[in-house]
C-alpha cells in the first residue's frame, strides 16, 4: 500500500473519528488525481511528509471546522449587505450576533428579558426599530368591576347637571365626563387655546420670539407707531345675534362686560337682574341669571380674575358681591369709614387689588377688593365726574365737573399732577389704554381729547394728540379695545351717537355704526371682548347689541 493511502486511513482506524466528505476529499486532491483524470506525479522523497499521528488527525479536524466557520461567516456577511436595518436588528435580537459562539446564543435565548444596547452610530431606522420592540410590562389581570366603580353622578350635582344632553346620562364614566368637560371648555373658549396645544413643539425660532416678547413687555413706550393688522378707513364687522336674546327685557341695559378669561358676556339692567351668556355669535345661550330684589342695577362689573361679580344700585349704599365659584350672593351693607349714603359708580383695578368708589363732594374712596375695607380717601375740587386706574394699577385718573383732570398715586394717595382738559367745560368720562400709552377724556360738548400718558404725568398743560369731534352731545362712555387699536366713544343723549376711532391715526371708521332699517337707540354702556373680536353695546331698549370683526 502506498504511503499516501496509509497516512490517510490510519487516523480513522485508531481514533475512531469519521471525517466529513470535504475533509476526506482534501487529501485525495493533494496526493492523487481528480476523478477520471490521469494520476499525478508523486512528490520527491525529500518533500514527502511523514505519516500522520493521532494528534495530527485532531488538528486536521480543527482546521476543517475553522475553515467551515470562516466560510459561513463570509456567506453571512455577503447576505447582510442585502438586508434592511430592521431585518438585521430583528435577527440580532432573536439569534444574537453571528460572531458570538453557540454558548453565548444559548445564554441569550434563556434570558427572560432582552436588553438592547443603544449604539451612537446606529441609523435612524434602527433606532426606530429599537423603540418599537423594547420590552413592555403588561398588567397581570384587569378587573372588570372597575368600570362600575368609576361612574359619576350627573343628575344630583348642580354643576354637572347642566352638562347632561339627555335623561339617559344620569351617570357617566370618568372618561366620558373628562371628554365632556373638554368639550364644554373648548366651546366656551371658542376652540383650543394655544397654551393647551400639547402636540405643538417649540423650535429655536419660537424661543427667540418669546425672548423678544419678554424684552418688549419689560419696557413701555410708543410701540404702536403704525397699525399693520388693523387698517384705517373701513372696519370689517358683522352684526350678530343679540347677546341677551335668550333673556329679553324692556328695561335699560346699565352694564355690559365680557369675562376677562372666558368667552362669556354679562348683561345687567334696571330690572334687578344680572345675566351671563355664552358668546358664540349665533344663539348666545344663557348660562345663568341672578335676580336682586328691589335692587335696580346701576353698574355691574367682573373682578380682575373673573371669579366674582360686583354690583351697585341706583338708590342704595349696599354693594353686592356674587361668588361665581361657590354660587353665593354676599351683600356688603356697610364699609367701615365710608360715609356715603349712596354707592353707584366704581372701578376695579386691573391687578384686582383695589376698588375705587366715586363719592359726593369731590371724594374718591379706595377700598381693598379682598377685605372690602376702606384704605383711604382722596378729594378733588368740584364734583367727581369719572375716574379710572392706569394699566399698572399704580395711578388714578379722575375727571372733575370743572373740566380738570387729577392724577393720584395709589400707594401714597398724593396728587402727582393736575391739568385742564383742553376745551372742556364739564368732564363726563375718562379712560386709559391697556398698553399704558393713551388717556382719553370726554366732555359735555362732544369732544374727546386723546393724550399721551407721559405728558399727563410730566406737563402742567399737556396738549392732546388728537381732538375727536364726531359727536355733538356729551360723551358718556369711553373704552379702549385690548390691543389699543380702537377707541369706542358714545353718548347716551342721542340715537346712533357711537363711533369707533382708529389708533394711532385717530381717525373715525366711516362704516360704523352700520344702520339697516333700524336705528341704534341710546347707548349707555359698551365693551370689547379680550379675544375673538366681539364688541357689545347696551341700549335703553333692553338689547345688548353684538358685533364681531371679520
Amino acid at each position: 500500500m502506498p504511503p499516501e493511502r496509509r497516512s490517510r486511513t490510519r487516523p480513522d482506524r485508531r481514533t475512531g473519528v469519521r471525517l466529513d466528505r470535504k475533509s476526506q476529499m482534501k487529501p485525495d486532491r493533494r496526493a492523487g488525481a481528480g476523478p477520471g483524470g490521469p494520476p499525478r506525479k508523486a512528490a520527491p522523497s525529500s518533500q514527502r511528509k511523514p505519516p500522520a499521528r493521532p494528534s495530527t488527525a485532531a488538528a486536521a479536524i480543527a482546521v476543517a471546522a475553522e475553515e467551515e466557520r470562516r466560510l459561513r461567516q463570509r456567506n453571512r456577511q455577503t447576505l447582510e449587505k442585502d438586508k434592511s436595518a430592521v431585518e438585521r436588528y430583528l435577527e440580532e435580537l432573536v439569534f444574537g450576533d453571528f460572531e458570538e459562539d453557540e454558548d453565548a446564543l444559548l445564554r441569550r435565548l434563556q434570558g427572560r428579558r432582552v436588553q438592547v444596547q443603544e449604539d451612537s452610530g446606529d441609523s435612524e431606522v434602527e433606532d426606530g426599530a429599537k423603540d418599537n420592540f423594547l420590552f413592555q410590562k403588561k398588567p397581570v389581570w384587569v378587573d372588570e368591576d372597575d368600570e362600575d366603580d368609576e361612574m359619576v353622578d350627573m343628575k344630583n350635582n348642580r354643576f354637572r347637571k347642566d352638562m347632561m344632553k339627555n335623561a339617559s346620562e344620569s351617570k357617566l364614566s370618568k372618561d366620558r365626563l373628562q371628554k365632556r368637560l373638554k368639550e364644554e371648555f373648548q366651546h366656551a373658549m371658542g376652540g383650543i387655546p394655544a397654551w393647551a396645544e400639547t402636540n405643538k413643539r417649540k423650535t429655536s425660532s419660537d424661543d427667540e420670539s418669546e425672548e423678544d416678547e419678554d424684552d418688549l413687555l419689560q419696557r413701555t413706550g410708543n410701540f404702536i407707531s403704525t397699525s399693520t393688522s388693523l387698517p384705517k378707513g373701513i372696519l370689517k364687522m358683522k352684526n350678530c345675534q343679540h347677546a341677551n336674546a335668550e333673556r329679553p327685557t324692556a328695561a335699560r341695559i346699565s352694564s355690559v362686560q365680557f369675562h376677562p378669561r372666558a368667552q362669556v358676556v354679562m348683561v345687567a339692567s334696571l330690572d334687578n337682574a344680572i345675566s351671563l351668556f355664552q358668546v358664540d355669535g349665533k344663539t348666545n345661550p344663557k348660562i345663568q341669571s341672578i335676580y336682586l330684589e328691589k335692587f335696580p342695577i346701576y353698574k355691574a362689573c367682573f373682578s380682575a380674575n373673573g371669579e366674582e361679580v360686583l354690583a351697585t344700585s341706583v338708590h342704595s349704599k349696599v354693594l353686592y358681591v356674587y361668588d361665581m365659584l361657590a354660587g353665593k350672593l354676599i351683600p356688603v351693607h356697610q364699609v367701615r369709614g365710608l360715609k356715603e349714603k349712596i354707592v353707584r359708580s366704581f372701578e376695579v383695578s386691573p391687578d384686582g387689588s383695589f376698588l375705587l368708589i366715586n363719592g359726593v363732594a369731590g371724594y374718591i374712596h379706595l377700598l381693598s377688593v379682598k377685605t372690602k375695607e376702606l384704605i383711604g380717601s382722596m378729594k378733588i375740587n368740584g364734583r367727581v365726574a369719572a375716574s379710572t386706574f392706569s394699566s399698572d394699577s399704580k395711578k388714578i385718573y379722575a375727571s372733575s365737573g370743572d373740566g380738570e383732570v387729577y392724577v393720584w398715586d395709589v400707594n401714597s394717595r398724593k396728587c402727582l399732577n393736575r391739568f385742564v382738559d383742553e376745551g372742556s367745560l364739564y368732564g363726563l368720562s375718562i379712560a386709559t389704554s391697556r398698553n399704558g400709552q393713551y388717556v382719553a377724556c370726554g366732555s359735555n360738548c362732544g369732544v374727546v381729547n386723546i393724550y399721551n400718558q407721559d405728558s399727563c404725568l410730566q406737563e402742567t398743560n399737556p396738549k392732546p394728540i388728537k381732538a375727536v369731534m364726531n359727536l355733538v352731545t356729551g360723551v358718556t362712555s369711553l373704552t379702549f379695545n385690548p390691543t389699543t387699536e380702537i377707541l369706542a366713544i358714545a353718548s347716551e343723549e342721542m340715537k346712533e351717537a357711537v363711533r369707533l376711532v382708529h389708533l394711532p391715526s385717530c381717525t373715525v371708521f366711516s362704516n360704523f355704526p352700520v344702520v339697516k332699517k333700524k336705528t341704534i337707540s341710546l347707548v349707555h354702556t359698551m365693551d370689547f371682548s379680550p379675544r375673538s373680536g366681539y364688541f357689545a353695546l347696551g341700549n335703553e331698549k333692553g338689547k345688548a347689541l353684538l358685533y364681531r370683526s371679520t
